[in-house]
């Protein structure tokens, strides 16, 4: 009885990821977009000209929190922790470089602007991470609410184009080696999709023939890694809190709900792609890889329907009405990272 209630909600909630899915699918224009901002899109009017909302209620709910989680461990199966590892030594420094720089300014952004501190969260571990998959994982954790997620989101989104768009033509402007570029977009741009239309201009530009896009692909893995302290730590700090605020018997019932157990299962995920790939050959690797696209595409699709379920449970109005310090927010987040990423590297003498 209790799917019964759930099942309307997330029909809804995958038919407009469905759409989204395959408009971006159809137009390769709309790939810089890609289809979970799409999805938030739609979900929005979609939201706006549904008069009677309750009867998908439960289902949006549940896609927004359950299968955004179910989203986040199939991630794992993209990883090959064996393959990031080799890239990730040489890029380490950059990356803890920026991460570390995204979420000072964040939080100095924060206290200044005083940006709501779960959307300021949001904005700093998604542009310093991975985007929309980072904002995945971080929002159970610390208990976000739609319309914050959906903030965060569109900051992200409002900054991945722009970066998908000038980010070649600045890298040849700096003389950047092929190398250097791929080390600047999978370091300095937020989400997969803008680094993979980052990376693939250049290689049109420079004929390099997908190297460039390979190079700053794994740097991107390497990055999303970072998901796994980050929300630990988030879960630790949230569970001082609410043992500050709660007496000790109410927080010891608390703590075990607070601890990201999905994050455990994103790790197993990924030690079990890491072993099969290392350990298996010829028709059974071939046979796992398959399977492992399989789940990494559909890990997409399930991101595309939690933001869809957002965008259901997110107004339009007061969404633009607040926007103005979290744009603010996400810019200094942003041109902090690319010049981070830009210093580090002269520093470690590769550019």
């Amino acid at each position: 009885m209790n799917f019964q209630k759930k099942i309307k909600g997330i029909a809804l909630c995958f038919i407009i990821a469905l759409v989204a899915w395959q408009i971006v699918k159809l137009s390769s224009s709309l790939e810089i977009i890609g289809a979970p901002v799409l999805g938030i899109l739609i979900g929005m009017i979609v939201t706006i000209i549904m008069k009677e909302k309750g009867p998908y209620k439960d289902g949006i709910a549940f896609t927004s929190k359950k299968i955004l989680q179910y989203a986040v461990i199939l991630l794992g199966f993209g990883l090959n922790l064996t393959t990031i590892g080799k890239v990730g030594m040489m890029s380490l420094p950059i990356i803890v470089s920026t991460i570390s720089t995204s979420l000072i300014v964040a939080y100095i952004v924060h206290k200044l602007l005083k940006v709501p501190s779960k959307v300021s969260t949001l904005i700093g571990v998604g542009s310093s991470i991975c985007g929309g998959s980072a904002i995945a994982a971080t929002a159970p954790v610390i208990s976000a609410d739609d319309e914050e997620i959906a903030q965060a989101i569109s900051v992200i989104f409002l900054f991945n184009v722009i970066a998908a768009l000038i980010f070649p033509t600045l890298g040849s402007a700096l003389g950047l080696t092929n190398e250097g570029f791929g080390l600047f977009a999978g370091t300095a741009v937020n989400d997969t999709s803008s680094v993979t239309a980052a990376a693939s201009t250049w290689d049109t530009l420079h004929g390099t023939n997908g190297k460039v896009l390979e190079y700053a692909t794994i740097v991107k893995l390497t990055r999303t890694l970072a998901i796994i302290p980050i929300t630990v730590i988030l879960a630790f700090l949230r569970m001082r809190k609410d043992k500050a605020e709660a007496s000790s018997s109410q927080s010891s019932v608390r703590l075990k709900s607070i601890f990201p157990m999905f994050i455990l299962y994103f790790v197993l995920a990924s030690v079990i792609t890491t072993i099969i790939t290392t350990f298996v050959s010829g028709n059974g690797l071939q046979i796992a890889n398959e399977i492992f696209g399989l789940l990494k595409q559909l890990s997409k699709f399930f991101i595309v329907m939690a933001m869809s379920a957002i965008g259901l449970n997110t107004n339009i109005i007061k969404l633009i009405k607040s926007g103005t310090k979290p744009i603010v927010m996400g810019f200094c987040c942003w041109v902090s990272i690319a010049a981070v990423s830009l210093l580090m590297q002269h520093i470690m003498g590769m550019l």
